[in-house]
């Protein structure tokens, strides 16, 4: 667990005074010195010096009614909650991934390749409060591992998309969403799914900003050949391990990884069956690229999919 360095802790108060015009001038030119070094602690002066000006304008007006003071100091604490992240940082099988919620439901998990906030979107996130705390975060880090441990198939959390980068992307987000543990779809057949089939770049690049990965799985989106391209950046290893953990194959070809479409089950759009890859009814389907392609037959089975009445993939599998 990351933990805030020795000297950003002992120039705390002497950055509260500066920041609300109360400090020496030795201490705000030591003040000064530490946050142009320091990220998080420039973002704390910045938050102290908004509360020093809020506190003096509130001072400066006139007393309102007692009700009227309540109601807008509940306002403010209630908008103060809407916008507070609370976030741990912790050790994981992927390296260091952070994950923030807040009183709506899981905002951010984030992969830190530097292993602390300082290299976290949360730094320069608008209208955000972020704090380091919170037993519920730590519940969800459990149920992380649990699933990187082969121990659970769904992360059942609430969302809080307010980190996505717009409508669009939250849109593609939510087709995301719903591709199944243990199976696959093209960015093609994600941008048909949300009814834009020509915007396949665009899908690309709000998964290349998802801030929720592995919990919104765009792990499980591939190239319309089955190619594992992109991924949290260009982390294709790692998109590689989450299909690996969910049974899904992928083949190393010389300059990437390749889902190999012809050992996996495939449902075809709007079917409640899965059928076996040489069956004749995927030759006929108007949309291939939002064919859904599974693992096993178990994954199939577990989305709630029935064999194929044709090819009879129960009768028989695929040889593994």
């Amino acid at each position: 667990m990351s933990r805030t360095p020795r000297p950003c802790l002992e120039i705390e108060p002497a950055l509260a005074a500066t920041a609300t015009g109360d400090g020496a001038a030795a201490e705000a030119a030591r003040v000064e010195a530490h946050c142009a070094a320091c990220a998080p602690c420039r973002a704390t002066f910045a938050r102290y010096r908004d509360l020093g000006r809020a506190v003096a304008a509130w001072w400066r007006a006139p007393s309102p009614p007692p009700d009227a003071a309540r109601a807008r100091l509940e306002s403010r604490l209630a908008d103060l909650r809407k916008r507070t992240l609370l976030y741990r940082i912790f050790p994981s099988p992927l390296g260091a991934l952070l994950i923030a919620r807040s009183e709506e439901g899981v905002s951010l998990v984030e992969y830190l390749a530097g292993g602390d906030l300082r290299h976290s979107r949360l730094l320069g996130a608008a209208g955000v409060e972020a704090m380091e705390d919170g037993a519920e975060v730590e519940t969800l880090y459990r149920e992380l591992l649990e699933y990187l441990g082969h121990k659970r198939t769904r992360l059942e959390w609430p969302l809080d998309l307010r980190l996505a980068r717009s409508d669009f992307h939250r849109r593609v987000l939510a087709a995301t969403a719903a591709i199944p543990y243990g199976a696959v779809m093209s960015y093609a057949g994600v941008a048909c799914e949300i009814g834009q089939p020509a915007a396949v770049r665009a899908v690309a690049q709000a998964l290349r900003w998802n801030p929720l990965p592995i919990v919104v799985p765009c792990h499980r989106v591939v190239g319309a050949s089955g190619g594992l391209t992109g991924y949290a950046g260009d982390r294709i290893a790692l998109k590689q391990r989450l299909l690996a953990v969910e049974g899904v194959p992928a083949v190393r070809g010389r300059d990437d990884y390749r889902i190999p479409r012809d050992a996996m089950y495939a449902r075809t759009p709007g079917s409640a069956e899965y059928c076996l890859p040489s069956c004749a009814c995927l030759g006929h389907v108007e949309h291939p690229h939002r064919i859904v392609r599974f693992a096993s037959r178990a994954c199939a089975e577990a989305a709630g999919l029935a064999p194929c009445t044709d090819c009879r993939p129960d009768l028989h599998p695929l040889a593994r």
